[in-house]
């Protein structure tokens, strides 16, 4: 099973808050568990992978994938961990999350899977498909996929839409202008540590 599918709060109690994941808030400070509230000090290798684990759970993605962006941030010049982040946030999923179509991830990749999502005026039932500049990402003529969009750009997941993305609610689709900056990433992460965590793996 490559997808978290057990209860999002037991994951934010103990990795912190994951907007992409859940918009509740957990109602106790420390993490689940017989010994969350005296934990131990942790070790650099458990810090790590806490910080990969927040990565993976926020956007949604199995190990084997996240391997994958790793690999592939590698290929391309400049900060590695700067560019694993901006090819999560170009995720299609990710996308249509941040445009306030969907509450949270998960529901976002559910938008997409089932078809009510365009990408260039054609349906794109793919969640990790690569958004690029100059796409145009809307939602499909049908009167379902629109009343679910509407109902949910009134209550996004997140207030500010991002400064790559570039919005019109009234025709419910969006511009790509960019690549996402580092400063309109959501989730709370030193990247540095999870490209620490796969130098010896990958």
């Amino acid at each position: 099973m490559s997808r978290y599918r057990g209860p999002r709060l037991r994951i934010t109690r103990r990795l912190g808050d994951l907007p992409g994941l859940t918009r509740k808030s957990a109602r106790r400070a420390y993490p689940p568990g017989m010994h969350g509230q005296n934990r131990r000090k942790r070790s650099e290798y458990a810090t790590r992978l806490e910080e990969k684990q927040k990565l993976r759970f926020n956007y949604g993605v199995s190990e084997r994938q996240l391997i994958r962006y790793v690999k592939k941030a590698r290929r391309v010049q400049g900060s590695t961990g700067k560019i694993l982040l901006q090819l999560l946030e170009m995720r299609l999923d990710n996308t249509v999350f941040r445009l306030g179509m969907a509450p949270t991830i998960p529901a976002a990749r559910q938008l997409v899977n089932h078809g009510h999502i365009l990408v260039n005026g054609r349906v794109v039932d793919i969640a990790s498909y690569s958004c690029r500049s100059g796409d145009v990402v809307g939602v499909r003529n049908r009167e379902q996929s629109r009343a679910m969009v509407e109902q949910n750009l009134q209550y996004p997941g997140l207030a500010n839409v991002p400064a790559h993305l570039v919005l019109d609610k009234a025709k419910m689709e969006a511009n790509v202008i960019g690549l996402c900056e580092r400063e309109w990433v959501a989730i709370k992460i030193n990247e540095l540590m999870v490209v620490e965590y796969y130098s010896r793996k990958v």
